[in-house]
């Protein structure tokens, strides 16, 4: 049983299907995870460094700029968490599936 598994995994693994998946994969990650940074590391420097455009008020109320940015941020993050998610449960799922039946033929 070991063995077989040992097998099953090295076929997957050296299967080409598996590593233009990783690649993608990874690819994929990486770009949300640099846009994330930069939304976020954005709004911190806006924070450090602009601080009075961030406290400049909307209309006549209270509620300053910095606000709806922050929220910006909040919403963006989910986004490409739901991006992530429903390529993951799908293309991602769909070509994971295919590899695993080729390796074990």
């Amino acid at each position: 049983m070991q063995d077989d598994t040992a097998t099953v995994v090295d076929r997957v693994q050296s299967h080409p299907g598996y590593q233009a998946l990783r690649r993608k994969r990874n690819r994929f990650g990486w770009t949300l995870t640099l846009l994330m940074l930069a939304v976020y590391y954005g709004y911190i420097g806006l924070i450090a460094f602009d601080k009075p455009f961030l406290a400049r008020a909307i209309g006549t109320g209270v509620t300053s700029i910095g606000i709806p940015i922050g929220l910006g941020v909040i919403v963006f993050t989910i986004v490409i968490t739901l991006l992530y998610i429903r390529r993951a449960n799908g293309e991602y799922d769909r070509e994971t599936a295919r590899i695993l039946q080729d390796a074990t033929r």
